[in-house]
């Protein structure tokens, strides 16, 4: 009797299913641990398939408040009870289904493969099982999903509830916007080189971009690239900023000569522009409280061949380090919920917390008043967050101006082209994500310090 050779235990999983696995431990230290996805993939970045590996990710926290509902159902148990990493599998691999471009049962076939990666090989049975009825039933499943207007858009029901109470009618345009691929918009620094300039270069090499008719010195890309293929980004020529904050040094309006402070400066995009757009400033001071994220400042202005001071301290309150210093212009890009970049960074959606905005807030108000005691008379100071929430915008600025009676409230500059859809808030001006101009969400009030009146 001719004996059964014994099966191979399988070894090699199916190309695709490590990718699958690693963007869902990225899901999971997000959704469970309080981890941005930047930290989070962080370990993927020495990966061959890193692109994928984020994109997989940072699609799956897009619509993760609408996956997660729909596979509910199928389960046997709440997915409360299993395992937090499982639960994110699931999740990714139906972004996967639904938003992929790849067969939906090869995706089953790769989710299967991935629970067994990710240690959850007692489960790859149900895994296989609830994914096969997802892919059958998820335009039904989906469908019950949707009517909820949270749960369609894939946003925590109580930044819904602050963005109706905020913005009114327009509170589905921002929702649609948030889950909208951003584009990669580029500033190119006219000392080195113009707008048209870049725009020959890149078609020459068979690629695509725009100009904006409200920004000189703006490109927007048709697709997305590596900054390592940009004409010009090894010298600072090109710089990858949102059309939004291109904003902040053109109102700043600094002059040659003028002492400058970028407060909250990191990661150093914003102190960029301020060295390229005003040479022979006396000084250009950057502070940030996190030395980390300070030399990231340092990396972009080495790149451009610029400098400024960099000091690491904590403004909400006065740094000894700073104590009796004034200056011309400040910049205060105020650390802020974020709530204007989601789009950008989807994980926001899952990490925000309906008391952070309070707490943002309280942080903006002493950041500002700190900065204001080092502004001069007859100085300005601009006021930004990458938030469309009011109370961390022309509520921290109205309620400053209430009980600081040296700074009043400046106009938008006449020199200074006003963006398409940009809106006049109380004290102040707001960018809605996407919008007419195309922008990111920001928020800008500019202030100055009244001079005292002479005798």
């Amino acid at each position: 009797m001719k004996r059964a050779r014994p099966s191979k235990s399988r070894t090699r999983h199916a190309p695709g299913a490590e990718t699958l696995a690693v963007a869902a431990r990225a899901v999971h230290q997000v959704r469970n641990d309080g981890r941005s996805a930047d930290v989070a993939l962080e370990a993927a970045a020495e990966r061959t398939d890193r692109a994928a590996v984020r994109a997989i990710a940072l699609g799956t926290l897009r619509w993760y408040l609408r996956l997660e509902p729909a596979l509910a159902p199928l389960l046997n148990r709440p997915l409360s009870e299993l395992s937090p990493q499982l639960t994110a599998l699931l999740v990714t691999a139906a972004h996967q289904v639904e938003y992929s471009r790849g067969a939906a049962e090869a995706q089953v076939h790769l989710a299967v493969d991935a629970s067994r990666i990710v240690g959850e090989a007692r489960a790859s049975g149900m895994v296989n099982a609830v994914l096969r009825r997802f892919v059958a039933s998820r335009a039904e499943l989906l469908a019950t999903v949707d009517a909820d207007l949270s749960r369609r858009h894939a946003h925590p029901r109580w930044l819904v509830d602050a963005l109706r109470a905020s913005w009114g009618d327009r509170v589905e345009q921002i929702l649609a916007a948030n889950n909208q691929h951003p584009p990669m918009v580029l500033r190119v620094d006219p000392a080195q080189m113009h707008a048209e300039d870049f725009l020959r270069a890149w078609r020459a090499m068979g690629r695509e971009a725009n100009s904006l008719p409200w920004n000189a010195d703006a490109v927007v890309l048709e697709h997305a690239a590596s900054v390592q293929t940009l004409p010009g980004f090894d010298t600072g020529a090109v710089s990858v900023q949102d059309a939004g904050a291109q904003l902040a040094a053109p109102l700043l309006g600094a002059q040659p000569g003028m002492r400058v402070l970028d407060a909250c400066a990191a990661p150093g995009g914003k102190t960029l522009h301020i060295a390229q757009r005003t040479p022979g400033l006396k000084d250009l001071l950057a502070v940030d409280d996190d030395a980390l994220r300070l030399a990231r400042v340092r990396e972009n202005l080495q790149r451009a061949g610029r400098d400024a001071v960099l000091v690491t301290a904590d403004l909400t309150d006065m740094p000894p380090s700073l104590a009796g210093e004034r200056f011309d212009r400040i910049l205060v890009d105020a650390p802020c919920s974020s709530t204007g970049v989601i789009r950008r960074h989807p994980d926001i959606k899952l990490l925000r917390r309906p008391g952070d905005i309070e707490s943002f807030a309280a942080t903006q108000a002493r950041i500002l008043a700190t900065t204001f005691e080092l502004l001069k008379p007859g100085g300005r100071l601009v006021y930004c967050t990458c938030s469309v929430m009011p109370a961390e915008n022309q509520g921290v600025v109205a309620a400053f101006l209430a009980r600081e009676p040296r700074a009043q409230a400046a106009a938008w500059p006449e020199s200074l082209p006003r963006p398409p859809g940009l809106l006049d808030a109380p004290v102040g001006w707001q960018l809605l994500p996407g919008g007419d101009a195309g922008t990111d969400g920001f928020y800008y009030a500019c202030l100055t310090h009244a001079a005292p009146s002479r005798p």
